[in-house]
């Protein structure tokens, strides 16, 4: 059995460093502004200064990975003799899985003799960081590499995200919501409450009248669903961490351990959410 490397891309959420001391490889996406002439790795510009330039009304588009880019990065550890196993952002949200998966088309019939699986997690944010930790977990205890993609694909259906953002206006330049609804829902400080659904795709499932009831809805989520209130508990916040001490609270209050991994919901899945998002993910019943 070779041994092998795990591999993620950059819409995990999970920051360089942390994934280093996982052993995790990972991919970037990129983002530009539209006041910028330059492209920027996902983490290259320093989150809060992204988000502020999101705040003082500039546009960001991002990128997904191509697959030549895929191929050099999975080169590298098969030619050091490791398999492969990539655990991939929702393809109901990029391509960047597909265009893995192109990759690891190619490169099977130039190494046979390596095992090169890519899984596409249906995830985002940290929910997608999520199953990255718990597969580095399930691979430190000893198990092999079609024994943590059996896990993490068991996983998938199970994995919740849920989440809500204080400014319609982001997703309205994404085209998830309408200009008139945006409108509408800011001047009434309505806010949805959002989560990804089977497919991976983002969807609206409810809408409450202001941010503390939009926290709330979070934390009633994680109750009705969680499987477990001791198991692991992720939260991606954009830019707002006194909402996140809130939502720990709540989350307290029904019942939640400790809150595993807060992070920043990085530049590419924020530049479509905007700043005042707020993610909570656990394991549920279901999605």
């Amino acid at each position: 059995m070779n041994p092998y490397v795990i591999f993620t891309d950059s819409a995990c959420d999970i920051v360089p460093e942390t994934l280093a001391q996982w052993g995790v490889r990972c991919q970037s996406l990129t983002v530009r502004f539209d006041h910028i002439d330059k492209d920027f790795a996902d983490g290259e510009m320093p989150v809060t200064e992204f988000y502020q330039n999101m705040r003082d009304g500039h546009i960001a588009k991002t990128s997904a990975v191509n697959a030549e880019s895929f191929r050099t990065l999975f080169t590298v550890e098969l030619e050091k003799g490791n398999d492969i196993l990539y655990l991939g952002f929702s393809s109901g949200l990029s391509t960047t899985s597909v265009q893995a998966e192109v990759a690891a088309s190619e490169l099977r019939e130039q190494y046979p003799d390596r095992k090169i699986i890519t899984v596409d997690t249906l995830a985002a944010s940290a929910g997608f960081g999520m199953l990255v930790y718990l597969a580095v977990e399930k691979k430190n205890a000893g198990a092999t590499i079609e024994e943590v993609e059996a896990y993490i694909r068991d996983l998938i259906p199970r994995q919740c995200h849920f989440f809500t953002v204080d400014d319609l206006v982001y997703l309205k330049r994404g085209g998830r919501v309408s200009p008139a609804v945006a409108l509408v829902g800011g001047m009434l400080s309505i806010k949805p409450v959002m989560h990804v659904d089977d497919e991976g795709h983002l969807i609206k499932i409810g809408t409450v009248r202001g941010r503390k009831k939009s926290l709330e809805e979070l934390a009633n989520k994680f109750a009705e669903l969680a499987l477990d209130p001791e198991d692991v508990i992720f939260i991606s916040h954009g830019d707002c961490m006194d909402d996140v001490n809130l939502l720990c609270d709540m989350l307290k209050a029904r019942g939640a351990k400790e809150v595993k991994i807060i992070t920043y919901v990085g530049t590419v899945i924020g530049a479509h959410s905007g700043p005042g998002t707020m993610a909570l993910f656990f394991l549920g019943k279901n999605r």
